[in-house]
């Protein structure tokens, strides 16, 4: 749906996961993966879309959530805090809920 600023926005974000498992000859040598594919939509201010009603309250939740993704990267890539035990606020939103696992601990993030 178009906004003022984007006639072909889609106003979501898009996570497309692949699970990948694979198996050696002993049973119990089992290898499990997970690969989160994420377009993020992009963040617009709500004055410059002239969006409204539940337009409005879209861009408001998409704001959000990118704000959380930004929140939990920056708590991540601050070493003092995390040697402190800092808190990592994965739970602010359903995005950084869904993607925890892949944001810290033993995962590889790439971002595009």
């Amino acid at each position: 749906a178009a906004t003022g600023m984007n006639h072909r926005s889609s106003r979501s974000h898009a996570i497309f996961t692949i699970h990948v498992e694979r198996k050696g000859a002993d049973p119990a040598d089992v290898t499990r993966a997970k690969m989160h594919l994420v377009d993020l939509a992009g963040s617009e201010r709500a004055k410059r879309t002239k969006a409204e009603g539940q337009r409005l309250k879209e861009g408001i939740q998409i704001n959000k959530g990118l704000l959380a993704l930004g929140n939990v990267i920056s708590a991540l890539g601050d070493d003092k805090r995390r040697m402190a035990g800092g808190h990592v606020p994965y739970r602010d939103s359903k995005l950084t809920r869904l993607l925890q696992d892949s944001l810290g601990g033993n995962s590889r993030t790439v971002m595009v």
